[in-house]
């Protein structure tokens, strides 16, 4: 017999004793314990049609097929619903005068039955539940861990959710003992009989007061609050951290609604966190439309953003998703990821160099696709700077090439994923995204009614390969020193899925000719980021880890921009994107520009290249050594 089959006849068995049981008693309350003789042979028979009643009832609102020890208030309604259309059946046989069927069958003994049976499978249910909590707790208690005392920030449905979770699965070792919420409403009441008893706050020795018998005894912090802003987050780290305790959080609002994760798979607290915005309310609605049943090109497939941006394609049913990569390692790692996740039907992995002009126009020419995203590039601005005619092949030639075989097939929109160094530019790799931009943009303009290109500029992306975190958390684990260019450095900061969530958003509202820029806030110091990764690992920053002033490297600015002198600002229909628009430069000049480069590319010292790519790009500030 399978365990689906025991748990459906353990549970039949248990109901039509329970439910027998709950009837009788209906008829000793309705006679105060004194059934008359005439009627005790209907009460008896009465087992024999109501009981498989509510048994039909009962499978019909799936109360045989939920796990035994799984009860929850789900649970619960479908069961009264259950119970209730029952009793409604009864009531209605009595109303159409059925005396045979119902024969001393009264109202009374109806809603006695009702409640008792109500009461009395819902006390079965717990029963079941409880007995699971206490053996797990058991099984838990039997190891040699101590289990920890929790404190949880955050009285709300989270929070709620993560204390019944906990509770449920002792396994994990950890017991919530107490709440804290910035709510005074909340103050002095209970959460699952666990008080709420103020501020996290209260961990500061010098306003522990009344609270210090209470609070004593906890091991760590758990901040269950997905949905707050990233200055609290540092707050309630930094207090835990004052008062030796260990901090971590539950999964992202974003995890916890797509069921990916549970709210009680906890996690350290990561930069992201205390660097995070609110997050970005994207219309899924028009970009669904943009994807479903597309073929959508991704060029840099393998890559932090050209991956993501896969990840993100597939969930909106494009009838193709092409993979086109040059790394045969990084382009296995996705495709292989898509396909465990269900979306191996629609992949079509491709290894492909941007720069072959021959191997491109096979791709499209075979799989037509309506929308391409390119994503290809060389993005790491010291390397750059010292072989700019790498920069110049990859980042314009190479979007030179997919944008024109792009409108050579009739593709209807072709993005490119630009960067925020494009901007007045002092580095090799800004320098050659901005002449890709101002290629598509004189390519719209040379042929405004075929396809519409338009660029997309990204902040920096953390958790991207290069990107300074993990540079600085290497440094950390190996002691330091941490090494900050600047101590007034400033950059723009987002995170992948922010920034692919921008890419597809953006194109929703292309036009053609246009360059897309997220609304990025308040810019980061870079020695402040580094501050907070040291704390995060329990260090003390200028005690534990030293932080060292480097210098700037060549081509690097103090500050990020947002737009050229020279571009307009327009809104577009969603209020975090916005939209710049400048005169194209004729397409001719730029081929010419193009060309001379090219002919002459592998002559050049760095120097000459970098003042030869000025010619074409005047607002180029170029660093000479």
């Amino acid at each position: 017999m399978s365990r689906r089959e025991l748990r459906f006849m353990v549970l039949a068995v248990s109901y039509s004793f329970g439910l027998s049981g709950c009837l009788l008693m209906a008829w000793l309350l309705r006679f105060d314990f004194e059934i008359p003789d005439h009627l005790q042979t209907a009460a008896w028979s009465s087992i024999f049609w109501v009981v498989p009643l509510k048994l039909i009832t009962l499978f019909g609102f799936r109360q045989f097929s939920g796990m035994l020890s799984f009860f929850g208030v789900r649970d619960l309604l479908r069961l009264f619903g259950a119970i209730a259309v029952s009793a409604l059946v009864m009531l209605l046989l009595r109303f159409l005068g059925d005396e045979w069927l119902m024969y001393g069958l009264s109202r009374g003994v109806i809603l006695v039955d009702f409640v008792l049976s109500f009461l009395g499978l819902s006390g079965l249910r717990l029963g079941f539940r409880i007995y699971r909590e206490w053996t797990s707790q058991r099984t838990a208690g039997g190891g040699t861990h101590r289990r920890r005392n929790v404190g949880i920030m955050g009285a709300g449905h989270c929070g709620a959710s993560l204390a019944t979770d906990l509770f449920a699965r002792r396994g994990l070792g950890m017991r919530p003992i107490v709440f804290f919420d910035d709510d005074s409403e909340k103050w002095g009441t209970r959460v699952h009989d666990v008080p709420v008893v103020g501020r996290p706050e209260l961990l500061c020795g010098s306003v522990l007061g009344e609270q210090q018998d209470e609070l004593e005894d906890l091991d760590e912090v758990v901040i269950a609050l997905p949905r707050s802003s990233a200055k609290r987050i540092r707050e309630v780290v930094h207090i835990a951290q004052e008062a030796g305790l260990k901090c971590e959080i539950v999964p992202s609002i974003e995890e916890l609604a797509t069921g990916r994760v549970k709210v009680s798979q906890l996690r350290n607290v990561q930069i992201t966190d205390l660097l995070g915005r609110d997050p970005i309310e994207l219309e899924a609605g028009n970009i669904r439309e943009l994807i479903r049943d597309k073929v959508v090109m991704v060029t840099g497939a393998g890559g932090s953003i050209g991956s993501e941006l896969c990840r993100q394609v597939v969930a909106f049913n494009p009838n193709r998703l092409l993979l086109v990569e040059q790394c045969e390692v990084q382009l296995f790692k996705v495709e292989q990821e898509l396909v465990s996740r269900g979306y191996g039907s629609c992949l079509a992995p491709l290894i492909a160099d941007i720069l072959d002009r021959d191997r491109m126009r096979s791709i499209f020419q075979r799989f037509s696709p309506d929308l391409v995203l390119h994503a290809a590039a060389h993005k790491h601005v010291p390397m750059m700077e010292c072989q700019p005619v790498e920069a110049f092949k990859n980042n314009t030639l190479g979007t030179l090439c997919v944008a024109e075989l792009a409108q050579e097939a009739g593709v209807g929109l072709f993005l490119l994923i630009s960067t925020d160094k494009a901007i007045n530019p002092t580095n090799v790799m800004g320098a050659s995204k901005r002449f890709a931009e101002m290629f598509i943009q004189s390519l719209f303009a040379s042929r405004p009614t075929g396809t519409r290109f338009v660029a997309v500029r990204f902040g920096n992306v953390l958790g991207s390969s290069g990107s300074v975190v993990p540079i600085f958390e290497k440094q950390i684990t190996d002691g330091g020193p941490v090494k900050v260019t600047h101590p007034d450095v400033t950059r723009y900061f987002m995170t992948i899925p922010e920034a692919v969530g921008l890419v597809l958003q953006s194109a929703t509202q292309a036009r053609g000719g246009e360059i897309f820029v997220l609304d990025m806030g308040s810019p980061v110091k870079i020695v402040d980021l580094a501050n907070q990764l040291i704390e995060l690992h329990g260090q003390r920053p200028g005690v534990d880890i030293e932080i060292q002033f480097t210098g700037l490297r060549p081509g690097e600015k103090l500050f990020e921009e947002i737009a050229h002198d020279a571009e307009n600002l327009d809104k577009t229909d969603h209020p975090k994107i916005l939209r710049f628009i400048c005169e194209p430069a004729p397409i001719d000049w730029l081929r010419s520009g193009l060309t001379d480069i090219n002919r002459k590319m592998y002559d050049l010292e760095p120097d000459q290249l970098k003042l030869l790519f000025q010619k074409t790009i005047p607002e180029y500030k170029p660093y000479l050594t």
